[in-house]
């Protein structure tokens, strides 16, 4: 085995978390995960588990990243390319700074009042809440490094793409003047100390986990019930990949 698929399987699918919940399962409540309920509560525990790790880690990772680039910074970083390289740029450097869609709308009229071409704004937005360093951690702890790599370039190339289109169609016209009209003043922000980013990085991890959790136990105690109780027969039947639905 080499040393990057070892650290794969110990940092990413956390193999060695999976040990401890199996040993809990067997020596605490003494049962056996070859069966139904040994194997459910295993499931259960093992992957509850490793997904608040990754999320924690991986929210406080990107939180104290995105830290670095305000708005204001990428505005000033994005305004100084033009073209297909500027859209090229923009995705890319939407995905180290991972604003959530519902920033979409302060975000567009900023960088658009700020003089930016749609265009190039687009590609930005497109790239920010679909790729990040969050979802390629995860899917690869899921999948493989195949597939996460794949999912960035092929959200990195609809993001250029999306932002190309929208730049020919010379959509302008169709913007709001409020949007062009509202000249919003950049003031030089105080810079942030480490400690500063490390409590921000904190907050949002406290943040997100608080709304999150109650749809992870719920996704996460489905899966163990159809992973050990519902027969792979019937899976079959109904996800299989002769199904036009099903996913190859």
């Amino acid at each position: 085995m080499s040393i990057f698929e070892w650290l794969n399987n110990q940092l990413l699918k956390m193999e060695w978390l999976s040990d401890l919940v199996t040993l809990l399962v067997k020596n605490v409540f003494g049962l056996d995960i070859n069966e139904k309920i040994g194997g459910s509560i295993h499931f259960f525990l093992y992957d509850v588990i490793k997904i608040f790790i990754l999320l924690s880690v991986l929210i406080f990772f990107i939180s104290y990243i995105q830290s670095f680039f305000p708005p204001e910074r990428t505005k000033k970083i994005l305004g100084e390319f033009k073209g297909i390289t500027a859209n090229i740029l923009s995705a890319l450097l939407g995905t180290v700074t991972p604003f959530c869609s519902c920033s979409s709308i302060p975000l567009f009229i900023g960088f658009t009042s700020a003089g930016l071409p749609i265009g190039v704004t687009f590609s930005f937005l497109i790239s920010s809440p679909l790729v990040d360093l969050a979802s390629v951690i995860l899917l690869a702890s899921i999948f493989n490094w195949k597939v996460a790599i794949a999912y960035v370039i092929v959200g990195l190339i609809l993001a250029v793409v999306g932002g190309t289109i929208i730049s020919q169609l010379k959509l302008e016209e169709y913007i709001e003047p409020f949007v062009y009209n509202n000249k919003m003043m950049d003031v030089e922000q105080e810079e942030l100390t480490t400690h500063d980013r490390i409590k921000y990085s904190r907050d949002q991890v406290s943040d997100i986990i608080k709304k999150v959790w109650l749809y992870i136990l719920i996704g996460v105690g489905i899966g163990a019930a159809i992973h050990n109780w519902i027969p792979e027969s019937i899976i079959h039947a109904f996800l299989g990949q002769d199904k036009w639905y099903s996913v190859h």
